[in-house]
């Protein structure tokens, strides 16, 4: 393991995206059982709103020491079944398997990203998920994605390029399209390298609840993230 240091300084905004982490946490429900594995677990967003305290066991797998030690295991549900561990999927004993790996907006920043979900699909139990949600469209990247350590945003086909072998795609599609049509039109949520509060709550309370709706009438067909999911045979 090597010390690591994450360049970003949006965690701390975005945990005032409620709205979005619940629609997120919606679609993904169902298949967050079991053991859980959730790396780059940052200062611990996305762990408070997914993990319910009804799984076997959830582990927090972060490289950034200072952010592993904000994450409030503490004050979950059951925070017995809960862990952080310094480090990334590659220092996982080889014999560790889960029932699910879970990417939180992680694999934008991780350049070889074809190599980090093969390893990670070594890590699924047989009918197992690998579940990614990231940031989406190439033309919408900005200063903010270059800020924060984002080496791309992908597409459907980019995104299924670097399936590991071995993984059945069971769902692959765009969130947040009303979100894209804003970002795209004025670059009113991403326009700077640090985006403020206020944004980010206006994005929150007042796009993305439309967009739950929009979504489902466009079928999916775009979005400013993707999320998918492969199930390992």
């Amino acid at each position: 393991m090597t010390e690591f240091s994450y360049v970003g300084t949006e965690l701390d905004v975005f945990c005032y995206a409620t709205n979005w982490k619940a629609y997120v946490r919606d679609r993904i429900r169902k298949y967050l059982m079991g053991q859980v594995l959730e790396p780059g677990a940052g200062i611990g967003a996305a762990t408070q709103l997914l993990y319910d305290g009804t799984q076997e066991r959830w582990v927090c797998l972060e490289p950034d020491l200072e952010l592993a030690r904000r994450i409030p295991v503490g004050s979950l549900r059951n925070p017995e079944r809960c862990e952080v561990r310094i480090g990334t999927v590659a220092d996982l004993e080889e014999s560790e398997r889960f029932h699910c790996v879970v990417y939180m907006d992680v694999l934008e920043h991780i350049e070889d990203d074809t190599g980090e979900l093969a390893r990670a699909a070594q890590h699924l139990k047989t009918g197992g998920h690998l579940v990614v949600l990231s940031p989406a469209l190439p033309s919408l990247y900005t200063e903010f994605d270059k800020a924060i350590g984002h080496h791309r945003r992908y597409t459907k086909a980019s995104l299924r390029a670097v399936a590991p072998a071995g993984l059945k795609e069971e769902t692959c599609v765009y969130l947040d399209g009303l979100g894209a049509l804003v970002s795209l039109g004025n670059r009113l949520l991403l326009h700077s390298a640090t985006p403020s509060k206020k944004q980010i709550l206006f994005w929150d309370r007042m796009v993305v609840p439309v967009s739950r709706l929009t979504d489902r009438i466009i079928g999916y067909s775009t979005g400013r993230s993707i999320l998918v999911v492969w199930k390992k045979l």
